[in-house]
């Protein structure tokens, strides 16, 4: 037999979703994977019962609903400030994870570099791989993940095709200051580099901290691909609902490439979706407010069990430090944490390109219930995994 393939050699599976099922193994509560426990807005799930019952069963345009593509036209019109042609710089795909993979597509050959800034979710990485270029890594130096400028320069000298960037960051919280973002236009400018931007969290950005579109910025919509989906900031982490917005000569070739990699995303869900696609600014206040009080909740409850931890300022993931136990791997501790404890997180080697062990993700997209439930769980951490007394 010939060998498989060498390029993907090296892949492990998600360890986010391995996470998830240890946490089910072993009955933890899921603070792993990045879902809520709580329903879409009423008005999403209402649409959808009647969508089961009208004629939305088969293809949509490959690239999206028309109507869909209309309503997501004008609301990301209205927050990123310009006009969005929704049949030309619009391209609809499975989720966020085909948006990013479509796009890295679209500007990448083989041999190409891309910059990924590390912490950094773990599919930036592969899509990089898969589309045969090579990453680069660029660290964000805790505990506020700043960038030094001369490093991104470094990288930007050696002529990469295209730079990642996740803002607000998962899984560190991290929402790019505007003046971190000019540099990073600047050397995109200077080094001609596409820019493929994961904007997921951008409606959970946390006071005083402000989110600002890449593409908006001067000079930067020509070069960059700004993917999203609705999972998020709708609770619908299952519908697989997200996009791509970029100018249309980009879009003409990512629709090519999204036609042959899935056809098109599920018709009766971009048809179910609409009515919150055409929420008013109340809604996005009301989530934030919902986020805010969540983090509010767990973050203090963490300093109350004197966990240390980071303070993100977008996004709902915490990094927290476990130094203190001891454990040479973060994936042993996060699966003895599951068992011993009932708390289900991601060990946070997985995001770093950088050697660190020390680091685990947790999240509080959950019911207020939820989340104190993990808490009282976690009360008995050092007693069920105690100080330096267990080395992997």
């Amino acid at each position: 037999m010939q060998n498989l393939s060498e390029r993907t050699a090296g892949f492990t599976d998600s360890v986010i979703r391995r996470m998830t099922r240890v946490s089910m193994q072993y009955g933890a509560v899921n603070l792993s994977q990045g879902f809520p426990d709580f329903d879409p807005p009423q008005a999403i799930t209402d649409r959808l019962a009647q969508v089961a019952h009208e004629d939305f069963h088969q293809y949509s345009i490959t690239w999206g609903a028309q109507n869909f593509r209309e309503a997501l036209a004008a609301k990301q019109a209205r927050y990123m400030g310009r006009a969005i042609d929704p049949n030309s710089e619009i391209v609809v795909t499975c989720g966020s994870t085909e948006a990013m993979m479509a796009a890295m597509m679209t500007v990448t050959d083989p041999g190409d570099k891309v910059i990924i800034f590390s912490p950094f979710y773990e599919n930036y990485g592969a899509d990089t791989i898969l589309s045969g270029a090579q990453p680069i890594y660029v660290p964000l130096v805790p505990p506020d993940f700043h960038f030094d400028p001369n490093v991104l320069e470094d990288a930007y000298r050696q002529h990469p095709k295209a730079l990642v960037l996740c803002n607000p960051s998962n899984p560190c919280g991290k929402v790019f200051t505007r003046e971190e973002l000019e540099i990073i236009a600047s050397l995109a400018r200077k080094y001609d580099t596409y820019v493929i931007t994961d904007e997921v969290y951008e409606h959970i950005v946390y006071a005083p901290h402000r989110h600002t579109y890449f593409a908006t910025l001067p000079g930067m919509w020509e070069r960059t691909l700004s993917c999203s989906s609705l999972s998020k900031t709708y609770s619908i982490t299952g519908w697989r609902l997200g996009y791509i917005i970029a100018p249309g000569e980009i879009i003409e070739r990512a629709k090519k490439v999204h036609d042959f990699l899935t056809v098109g995303a599920a018709a009766p869900l971009q048809e179910a979706v609409i009515p919150g696609l055409r929420f008013g600014q109340d809604y996005y206040d009301s989530l934030l407010e919902k986020y805010t009080h969540k983090k509010e909740l767990f973050l203090q409850g963490l300093d109350r069990l004197n966990i240390v931890h980071n303070d993100p300022e977008g996004a709902y993931y915490v990094l927290l430090d476990i130094s203190e136990f001891g454990y040479d791997s973060d994936v042993a501790f996060c699966e003895t944490l599951a068992r011993e404890v009932g708390v289900g997180a991601v060990p946070g080697s997985s995001f770093f390109r950088e050697p660190v062990n020390h680091l685990i993700r947790m999240h509080f997209a959950k019911k207020d219930e939820t989340l104190l439930e993990a808490l009282n769980r976690l009360e008995s951490l050092r007693k069920k995994i105690p100080a330096k007394c267990q080395k992997m």
